[in-house]
């Protein structure tokens, strides 16, 4: 027979990110865009950040994406889930990525100092477990096409 937990127990877990691999849609080839982190860690990523209490995954990836670019972006696919505890030198942060696509001209905005827009085939150095993330995106989308990442 087991014992219940206190209805006030919770468990500690470490936080949740939701990420998004944005397609310019309006672009020939839907490069996708990249931030320069404002903050440390220092370096380019995926726009994306901390989901806030009492929004859902998918509302933390649109809003995280529109406060860092500037762009409405419309999710359209998971890419997947990323827990490896060193994936951020910050501490252990379980990110949720999905792809999405927007059209316009972004700018960097909020966390974001900077951005670039890229063919996802040929990114820059990035922060976090990031490169590993674009290389699972280029296999799904380009498939056995060779890929850089």
């Amino acid at each position: 027979m087991s014992e219940s937990m206190p209805s006030h127990w919770r468990p500690s877990t470490p936080p949740v990110a939701a990420d998004v691999l944005i397609e310019l849609t309006d672009r020939p080839g839907r490069p996708i865009v990249l931030i320069e982190r404002r903050y440390p860690p220092l370096g380019f990523a995926i726009p994306g950040g901390f989901v806030e209490i009492g929004e859902s995954v998918e509302q933390a990836a649109i809003r995280e994406a529109h406060e860092e670019t500037s762009l409405v972006v419309r999710l359209t696919r998971l890419l997947g889930v990323y827990s490896d505890p060193a994936r951020d030198p910050r501490g252990h942060t379980v990110g949720i990525v999905y792809v999405g696509e927007a059209a316009g001209e972004p700018r960097a905005l909020d966390d974001a100092k900077s951005l670039v827009i890229i063919d996802p085939r040929d990114p820059p150095p990035l922060v976090f477990d990031h490169a590993r993330i674009v290389a699972d995106y280029c296999r799904q989308r380009f498939g056995n096409e060779r890929t850089i990442a």
